[in-house]
């Protein structure tokens, strides 16, 4: 019974593939940022920024782009000049060899914001794993622009900067989860705690994966339906 309830949940996740469309952006120091967005289906509700783990590319997110269009977001998911080559995917921002470290990849993020600001409808901004600790370091500094907030495995990843103090300038509604790991999770307790926001949600799953790929059938088989269903929840309350 519990194997056929699974395989209902990851069907109903299995929505159609979305057309997605190459975007570019140009950071505050001429690096070209490349992406792509996928559109929302039926009522717009507005943009949602996709960031990517480390060592990874936008196509952490090709599975998970299609659901967000299903529930009315756009996405646009980005290829940071932190990352690399995963899920079948170069990183094409990255290409170029070598890893400049995770704090050099903020302007490729803010590029991504300052891209979609001005579009209609809300602007939400989704980090994983070192991206996720970036996220809080852009919504401090952009607390005009961002209407929510969603981290995937936050944690304390940025040198010479503390996302936690970060998290304490953050007022827009936050969601937080992890691994099912009690160092990830006690580490996202930790940031979201300083967060300012009135609306505040750590979900804490039975099973989990690092990061996005929480997400994602192939990352996380038995536990992502669990996981949607709490981002779904989040969604609902920010859209």
């Amino acid at each position: 019974m519990r194997r056929r309830a699974l395989i209902a949940a990851a069907a109903s996740l299995a929505w159609p593939a979305r057309a997605a469309e190459p975007v570019r952006f140009t950071a505050r120091d001429g690096v070209t940022v490349h992406g792509e967005r996928v559109a929302a289906i039926g009522k717009r509700l507005g943009t949602i920024l996709l960031f990517h783990m480390a060592g990874s590319n936008r196509g952490e997110y090709a599975p998970i782009a299609p659901h967000l269009a299903a529930l009315g977001w756009d996405s646009v998911a980005i290829d940071q000049r932190s990352g690399g080559p995963a899920w079948g995917r170069a990183n094409e921002t990255a290409r170029a060899g070598g890893d400049p470290g995770f704090l050099a990849a903020l302007p490729d993020l803010e590029a991504a914001l300052a891209a979609t600001a001005g579009q209609s409808g809300k602007l939400v901004v989704w980090g994983s794993s070192y991206s996720a600790a970036l996220v809080f370091l852009l919504a401090a500094a952009h607390p005009g622009d961002i209407a929510a907030l969603l981290a995937f495995s936050p944690g304390e990843y940025i040198a010479g900067r503390s996302v936690r103090d970060a998290a304490a300038r953050v007022t827009c509604p936050v969601f937080v989860t992890s691994a099912d790991d009690p160092g990830e999770v006690a580490a996202a307790r930790e940031i979201i705690a300083a967060a300012r926001s009135p609306l505040k949600r750590q979900f804490v799953p039975r099973q989990g994966a690092h990061g996005s790929a929480t997400l994602r059938t192939d990352s996380n088989p038995r536990g992502q339906a669990e996981v949607w269903q709490a981002v779904r929840g989040f969604l609902a309350e920010v859209g």
